[in-house]
């Protein structure tokens, strides 16, 4: 039997596991475009539900369940959040009035988590963690038909997860074609895993999560070792340049590494060196790596060497906290600023969007509240809900302008009780942008939702950008941090200048019907940039197309075209 302390401790081990190996979820993603990642998503999602349970004492599972479910969906990031999100709060309807769960409730409660996010998805994708989710269930009920154990049902629902995991390649082409498992899928998997090993065996599963990824990797493990032996001295930086390098020893030279060690504690500090038959490994920090570099080569070949500047190195990170620090606050505060409000106009509009100039068109087309989130940021259903109570409107337009909000942004409707909620399906800013210029003050709020979502339909959005990993698609092999053009979705082809791709990407879409092109360039493009870009694209058009250059400041999107 599973009760209400053991289903808390089971999310919280799940939560763990997914948390402690998100970055590999991350991994799977087969598409190089930098995106809301999968494992980023899922972990945000379930880790809600942590914060939520880490005060709950209680022994009803229906109690627990319905606190993970609740928590788990305003913390819903991503189409694969949403779905874990509704997986769980179908489980939670399933164990309703429960204080306690044998195998066959557990089995009846996962149909339930399954039938509910199947609903949610207007056309599921065979081969997803809806297909992952599904099997398992199936194999759950199987054996739920002739054992009552909880502990044996979900451990053949995990089983079988796993299972049904590694055939999502056989049910997607693409997936098989990258040669990986479905990222939703697998990261539903290690839930199930991180709550089986509570539930079965009673042990908790840690997270991992701080352990540095770099460890893994042999070169960094070497940079890792000098850097902690000298840990204790880098509060101070009293020299400017940290120098690395290893010595191929000479046979012929007698000389010990403790001379070498000797040396250079004479011209700087954070001395490390290790040796053995073969090489010396040797950290220092000083002002003269080169009568350092001069003195290694009194014992040998120098096999590799590394040379940083730490002030510089400080300066920038510095610079960088700033930064981030400054943003996280401005938002935290805008976040504290999202009071609800009572609903007195008519319309209202959200939209979600990232980058000053991007908001500041959406704030001068009337938006009332602007969601900070898009492609690598997706926000929450909460982030959301809080934006659309904040707006003193009837009835509230959202535009979610990504294709993997859309999801999280519809659990909303149920939310709010005291104004009208319709969501604009809108994939891009463009198709945002073209929605809102359709509004009519003068049509119905339905009549409008279908002018916006038409109008939104024709707008193409074009996508400069670069690889975040690398990647094959049909005969074009894609290398990480290559920049690539990408046309209403589809990659088109590859290049080095981000300036140049955006012109040939503009001259592809544009046709005899275009009459409007707006250029909006962001992070990464210098305003000289920019309108290289205008007047390249301008000189490619007849006199009868309007060409406009927005400065968006977008993150991620050098530049981002709308061609209507």
């Amino acid at each position: 039997m599973i009760n209400g302390s053991c289903y808390k401790n089971a999310v919280i081990s799940g939560a763990n596991n997914i948390i402690s190996h998100k970055e590999e979820i991350n991994a799977l993603n087969i598409f190089p475009v930098p995106d809301g990642d999968t494992g980023t998503n899922m972990s945000m999602t379930i880790a809600g539900a942590v914060e939520a349970l880490e005060n709950m004492d209680s022994q009803n599972v229906s109690e627990i369940a319905s606190a993970t479910a609740s928590a788990m969906l305003k913390s819903a990031r991503g189409n694969s959040g949403v779905i874990l999100s509704l997986l769980f709060r179908g489980i939670a309807n399933g164990l309703k009035g429960a204080a306690v769960i044998d195998g066959k409730e557990l089995s009846a409660a996962m149909r339930e988590g399954v039938t509910t996010a199947y609903k949610a998805v207007m056309n599921p994708t065979e081969g997803t963690i809806l297909t992952v989710a599904r099997m398992a269930c199936e194999a759950g009920e199987l054996v739920s038909e002739t054992e009552d154990d909880a502990v044996a049902v979900f451990g053949t629902i995990c089983s079988a997860a796993n299972t049904a995991l590694e055939s999502t390649p056989d049910m997607l082409p693409v997936l098989k074609k990258a040669g990986v498992v479905d990222a939703g899928g697998k990261g539903l998997c290690l839930i199930f895993e991180g709550m089986l090993s509570l539930i079965r065996d009673g042990i908790m599963i840690e997270n991992k999560s701080s352990v540095s990824d770099s460890q893994t990797d042999k070169e960094e493990a070497t940079a890792e070792f000098f850097r902690n032996a000298a840990a204790e001295f880098d509060s101070v930086i009293n020299f400017t340049y940290c120098t690395e390098f290893i010595i191929g020893k000479n046979p012929d030279i007698t000389k010990s590494s403790l001379e070498l060690k000797a040396y250079l504690e004479n011209i700087g500090d954070c001395v490390v060196v290790a040796d053995d038959d073969d090489i010396i490994k040797v950290h220092v920090h000083t002002e003269n790596p080169g009568k350092a570099i001069e003195e290694a080569l009194t014992f040998g070949q120098l096999l590799k060497v590394k040379i940083e500047n730490m002030k510089e190195q400080h300066r920038k990170a510095a610079e960088k906290y700033a930064a981030e620090k400054a943003k996280a606050e401005a938002e935290e505060k805008k976040r504290q600023s999202l009071k609800p409000v009572a609903p007195v106009d008519e319309i209202g509009f959200v939209s979600v969007a990232t980058g000053a100039g991007i908001e500041e068109v959406f704030k001068d087309l009337g938006c009332h509240q602007i969601v900070n989130g898009g492609q690598s940021m997706n926000p929450s259903t909460e982030d959301i809900f809080e934006a659309v109570m904040a707006t003193p409107a009837k009835n509230v337009f959202v535009l979610p302008n990504n294709k993997n909000i859309i999801l999280a942004a519809e659990q909303v409707i149920p939310m709010v009780k005291d104004r009208n909620v319709v969501i604009i399906p809108t994939k891009t800013i463009p198709q945002g942008l073209v929605a809102l210029i359709a509004y009519s003050d003068e049509a119905s709020v339905e009549l409008n939702a279908e002018y916006m979502t038409s109008a939104a339909k024709k707008v193409s959005t074009g996508q400069v950008t670069y690889a975040a990993r690398n990647s094959e698609f049909g005969n074009t092999k894609i290398k990480e941090g290559e920049i690539i053009a990408l046309n209403n979705g589809k990659l088109t082809y590859k290049s080095k200048d981000p300036v140049h791709a955006a012109v040939k990407l503009a001259k592809e879409m544009i046709n005899r019907d275009t009459s409007y092109v707006t250029i909006i360039y962001g992070n990464g493009i210098t305003d000289a940039q920019a309108e290289s870009a205008l007047q390249s694209i301008q000189s490619k058009v007849s006199s009868n197309v309007e060409v406009s250059l927005i400065n968006g400041g977008q993150p991620i999107y050098y530049f981002i075209l709308s061609v209507e």
